[in-house]
């Protein structure tokens, strides 16, 4: 591998599992991926899903920072539109006071939910036109000055905490270029555009303070297992509990129901949703890794682990490590 790795972690709750034992293989996650030289691991934020518990995202954050050391870690993202821009630099701007340099801050406009679920969140349907000026009043309160004349941002405000902007369209990649700012494409899961969006962000950057030059970050699915057999059904695994998720509606559906769902048009559209995805051995998984890379004219790699229990998402992660080249911390 010739760009960095990084880990997508949705804090998955899985079958049987509470949330403070996903949180608790969060914690195992970070530990290991800092031993073995992963560049970053960001938290998702999701509201209303049973089976991810990142929804806080940032108190996330400073539970994986408190039990680590080095690696960097962030939000991937924090849906802006849900949030006051003051809200979010007071909490990114207390977790890199309390842990610095080391705090990345992930910025989308997706709701992150549902219609009933924006509405208890109290989230304004219009509230995603305003992105980009809600972007740069953020970033003012991170480094100063502030564009809301005697607001300022405590703590915060000198931070300089790092924007990245996450998309799966054009638009997040126009912003992302005009603001200068890296671009997170997020192909683990959207990947219809992918080649696209890095091409016009690409064509269209202009320079910042943060970033001289175009940085991209592309999101792929990994399933690495001792044998590509194991790595097929953990990757089978995966996709029936997405079929709870999006169809169940409260009920796990059985395997042979979820089978069932995966074979039909709508399992088939859920299918192309994770297209880029490695699956196998070590070897199998380096090698798709390395051409994905080239495909998404990226500059380093955020991998999301899709194995349903803990055990298996850590193995994954050595696993690909191991194969990827990553020098341990």
């Amino acid at each position: 591998m010739t760009v960095p790795l990084s880990i997508l972690d949705l804090a998955t709750i899985g079958p049987g599992q509470t949330a403070a034992e996903s949180f608790a293989g969060s914690v195992a996650m970070a530990q290991r991926a800092e031993q073995l030289g992963y560049r970053r691991i960001w938290y998702a934020e999701h509201h209303n899903m049973s089976s991810i518990a990142s929804s806080a995202t940032s108190v996330l954050i400073a539970h994986i920072a408190a039990h680590t050391s080095t690696i960097r870690l962030g939000s991937g993202g924090v849906m802006l539109p849900n949030h006051s821009p003051l809200t979010i630099a007071e909490q990114f701007g207390t977790l890199a006071t309390l842990h610095p340099d080391r705090i990345d801050l992930g910025l989308g406009r997706a709701p992150g939910s549902d219609q009933n679920t924006m509405r208890a969140l109290r989230r304004d349907p219009m509230s995603a036109d305003s992105f980009p000026q809600d972007v740069l009043e953020l970033q003012g309160y991170l480094t100063g000055p502030t564009r809301i004349p005697n607001v300022e941002a405590t703590p915060g405000k000198g931070t300089n905490v790092p924007l990245y902007i996450l998309g799966s369209s054009l638009f997040g990649a126009q912003l992302a270029a005009q603001l200068g700012l890296p671009y997170a494409f997020a192909s683990h899961f959207a990947p219809a555009a992918l080649q696209d969006a890095v091409a016009t962000y690409r064509r269209n950057f202009k320079p910042s303070d943060q970033l001289a030059e175009p940085y991209v970050i592309a999101g792929v699915n990994v399933v690495a297992a001792d044998s590509a057999g194991e790595a097929q059904e953990m990757f089978r695994a995966s996709l029936r509990s997405r079929v709870s998720l999006f169809f169940g509606q409260g009920r796990t559906f059985t395997d042979e129901e979820a089978d069932l769902i995966l074979d039909s048009p709508q399992g088939q559209h859920m299918a192309q949703m994770v297209q880029y995805s490695a699956v196998g051995t070590p070897d199998m998984v380096a090698e798709y890794l390395t051409e994905f890379a080239a495909h998404a004219d990226a500059d380093e790699l955020i991998v999301a682990h899709q194995s349903t229990d803990v055990q298996s998402r850590l193995r994954s992660v050595e696993l690909t490590a191991q194969a990827a080249g990553l020098v341990p911390a």
